[in-house]
């Protein structure tokens, strides 16, 4: 089996290479932008979808104009993936499988990619990586890069700038070492419970923050947008964003890699979880219900980074020789495991169960975690798996084909 792996570093960089990845960034938010606003004006006049490849031919043309001119001092490869991420977030679009392309805001991070790996150079034993247009740039090694080169992406978060390699290697596909079934509930107050009874507390990292954040955002608001006090102030809410975000990251990636060593199959809710956290606001003319206590929960939701914790655990096991089933999550927690009696007021309230019709006791989100193994055997007996929660298998649509009508 092949298998593609990203190693991400900080970068060690000095004045000079920061102001060229800046102008970098720069150069293909403008392509990426540019190109969104010529295909919107394209669609108004009732004109088909632009192509990737005449978009490209009128990149060689703005890389010669004298009125950007300044495109050509950025890598051209870089340039022309800005190009394909864009034709890529169409591809999605129409396919439905994401909303319509946004344009890239300045000051939102930034990132570029070198996709061919020909031009890039990887000297491990001295830390350091040769870029085209930016030579050798040393990097905070922290572990060996394994496998083939493929591409570098670099990316700013806050005030630090990142690069991460992907490589591509053969490995024998594993046999499974763990022979054991979970059932896994997920949940605010308990982050991780499964059917076994064990169950794992929340991070809560964003709540952690949170009144710190609000003070930050507060004096950020008084300040002169732009000034130097506002880009400090701004610099501060960027940081606590950065932590929470990487404390989330470290928390999840601890669990799911212990799951993922220790079970051979692992199921778990196909949760919706953008449905799930919806504004309450409503409209003008249908206003919504306890908005605050909706926002809240939203927030809650959120922070635990349940779609992040599910695409992990669907790599990790599969590096493992594991599978990860995705099972339909209605009445999961209201379902007595026992007699399978579905009552609203099976849950007498949010930890307890107690079955209407068997009077079985247990905890809800045991209870769910129980029947959620269960839905996961009977899939997997009737061959009706659903594998990282995708029911209906969506075939990439051809940009050609759907267009613009």
């Amino acid at each position: 089996m092949k298998r593609l792996q990203a190693f991400e570093f900080e970068l060690e960089h000095d004045c000079e290479e920061e102001s060229s990845m800046r102008k970098f960034a720069g150069a293909c938010r403008f392509v990426f932008n540019k190109a969104l606003a010529i295909q919107i004006e394209n669609y108004e006049a009732g004109n088909k979808y632009i192509s990737y490849v005449s978009m490209a031919k009128q990149l060689t043309q703005w890389r010669n104009s004298l009125e950007t001119s300044w495109l050509s001092e950025a890598p051209c490869h870089s340039l022309q993936h800005a190009l394909k991420d864009l034709d890529r977030a169409f591809k999605n679009f129409f396919a439905k499988r994401a909303n319509f392309p946004r344009f890239k805001r300045k000051g939102q991070g930034g990132s570029f990619r070198f996709p061919d790996p020909t031009q890039i150079k990887l000297d491990q034993n001295n830390s350091r990586i040769f870029l085209p247009k930016l030579g050798w740039i040393h990097y905070r090694k922290s572990r060996e890069v394994v496998g083939e080169l493929r591409n570098a992406t670099i990316k700013r978060r806050g005030e630090k700038w990142f690069i991460s390699i992907q490589t591509e290697r053969e490995l024998i596909r594993p046999t499974e070492t763990a022979i054991s079934a979970i059932g896994i509930d997920v949940g605010i107050n308990r982050f991780v419970t499964m059917n076994d009874g064990s169950y794992i507390a929340p991070l809560n990292s964003f709540k952690k923050h949170q009144d710190r954040l609000r003070h930050y955002q507060q004096e950020l608001s008084r300040k002169v947008k732009f000034s130097q006090n506002w880009k400090k102030e701004k610099a501060k809410v960027q940081k606590i964003y950065i932590g929470i975000g990487n404390a989330r990251k470290d928390f999840l990636h601890k669990i799911t890699t212990t799951i993922s060593k220790n079970h051979a199959l692992v199921c778990v809710e196909d949760l919706q979880v953008s449905n799930m956290s919806k504004s309450a606001s409503g409209t003008q003319e249908k206003p919504g219900k306890n908005v605050r206590q909706k926002s809240g929960l939203n927030r809650s939701i959120l922070d635990q980074g349940w779609g992040m914790f599910r695409s992990q655990l669907a790599y990790k096991l599969e590096w493992n020789g594991g599978m990860l089933l995705a099972v339909p999550p209605q009445y999961s927690s209201q379902e007595c495991p026992a007699c399978h009696h579905i009552a609203q007021d099976n849950r007498k309230r949010q930890a307890q169960f107690e079955c209407m019709s068997c009077s079985y006791k247990n905890h809800a989100d045991v209870v769910g975690a129980m029947n959620i193994l269960e839905r996961g055997h009977r899939l997997l007996a009737r061959g009706e798996m659903v594998h990282l929660g995708r029911s209906k298998k969506q075939e990439p649509a051809e940009v050609s084909q759907l267009g613009f009508n």
